[in-house]
Order: structure tokens, then sequence, then C-alpha cells
């Protein structure tokens, strides 16, 4: 895939059928989104899920009306074929994986987009920062953490977090840019012992793939937009979609609008 693909190309590509994989380093400059779409009568207890817990779901946009799959403040998208890969959730349990969901869409859906670290890779990139996941290809390591959200209605979860190793100095400036991007993520939430949250083996994530940790190297955990995911198996509505995990909606949305000064 050609990485510097405009994100209407790039979402053109994926609702075709040409690009089914992650979009980690695609349409560099613009935000990512992590997306979950819900019944109507379950999305005001989830939006107040996120606006309890702004680090794992920070909220970008949603739809104007139920029903309506464009989400114009992000581009020309369609909801139903430009994520590169969904997951569909049935009373809580993860039932398939697909790449277009127009033929699950209904008139009473409600579209989250949620802020995304692939936004906030970019700055530490830019920064001259080595990004583990990005230098040797992969997707970013994500652990189910022992750190408790704040419960909205049927809502509630321990949050997944990202991982990414740096040197001491480098991580001290990872955190000083990160915190310029609340609106995808923000600063980590914890750096240093995996064990104090609830991570027994970086070596196995619970999604993503695995990356090298030098000797030298504090890993640094991040919120995680795949939080709602877990908060879904244990609110358990009829039917949930989601991006897969890695598998972003790329938007017109450029990076620089989320940051604060």
């Amino acid at each position: 895939m050609n990485m510097s693909l405009s994100p209407a190309a790039l979402r053109q590509a994926i609702r075709t059928g040409a690009h089914i994989g992650n979009t980690s380093g695609l349409a560099p400059g613009f935000v990512q989104c992590n997306i979950v779409i819900l019944p109507q009568q379950w999305a005001a207890d989830f939006l107040r899920f996120c606006q309890l817990n702004p680090r794992p779901c920070p909220l970008i946009a949603t739809n104007q009306r139920p029903g309506d799959h464009a989400l114009p403040l992000l581009g020309d998208v369609d909801i139903r074929t430009d994520v590169p890969s969904y997951r569909v959730f049935r009373d809580g349990l993860l039932v398939d994986e697909v790449t277009d969901i127009r033929t699950l869409w209904r008139d009473d859906l409600v579209t989250f987009a949620l802020g995304c670290s692939f936004s906030f890779e970019e700055a530490l990139l830019a920064d001259g920062l080595e990004v583990r996941n990005v230098t040797e290809g992969v997707n970013v390591p994500m652990y189910r953490s022992a750190i408790d959200c704040t419960p909205a209605g049927p809502f509630a979860a321990s949050m997944v977090v990202s991982m990414r190793p740096f040197r001491a100095a480098d991580a001290i400036r990872a955190i000083q840019i990160c915190t310029r991007f609340p609106a995808v993520h923000g600063a980590p939430v914890h750096l240093g012992d995996p064990g104090a949250i609830g991570i027994s083996d970086l070596g196995r994530p619970d999604y993503g793939d695995p990356v090298s940790v030098r000797a030298d190297e504090l890993p640094l955990f991040w919120a995680c937009g795949v939080t709602p995911q877990v908060a879904l198996e244990a609110a358990r509505p009829p039917l949930a979609i989601t991006h897969s995990p890695g598998c972003m909606l790329v938007t017109d949305l450029r990076n620089s609008r989320l940051a604060v000064l």
C-alpha cells in the first residue's frame, strides 16, 4: 500500500477491498479513529462512559442522526465500508470479523469515532524518537490492564493499554510530546514495571504483536481505544460493531488540529 495516499484515496481503496489490513503509518498527517457502533437505546450510556473515561475513549465525532452512515466532520465517510476490518459482537460475544457491514446496517445505529494513538505516534516520529512497532513493522502491542475505568450504566471495563519502549531520556520527551494530544489518549498512564498494572508478560499481548524491549529501556503504557471492546463484553448489547485492532477509520481531519499548545 502506498504510504502517501490521501485519506480519501485510502478510504476508496478500503471501500473496494484493495486494502484490508493495518492502517498504521498510512495517510501521514491525518487522524485515524477507533470505531464503536451501537443501537440507539445503548448510545446514551456509552456516551457517558466516554465522557467519564476520556483517556481510553476520547470522542472525536458521532453521526448526526441514528442510522446515518456519514460522518461529515471527518470527510466523505461511509462508516459501513471505510474501515478495513470490523468486529461484530452479539450479546457481548465476538461472533464475526468482516470487511463490510452494509448487510448489518440498521436505522437505529449510532456511530462513535474515538481518537487513536497512531496520531501521537506521528508526533513522536517527527521529533526523532523511535516507535518500536513502526520500526519492526508490526501492530502495536496492547494489554488488558488492572486499571479500572469509571462505569456508566452497563458499561464497565479494565483499561486496555498500548505499549512502546523508550530509554529514560526519550521517555521523558515522549511524555512531553503526547501531553499535547489529549484528544488521542494524551500522556502515558503508566511507565516501568508492567506487573504494577496487572500485566504479567510483555511478550504476550492480548491484542496486536509483541515488540522487542531492550535492557536499557522502560515500557511506557498509554490508554488504548480497544478499551470499549472490553466494556462491550461486560455490557452485552444485542449488537455492537467495532474496528478490528489496528484497522482504523482514516479521516480528513489533520493531526495538527488535535494538538494543544
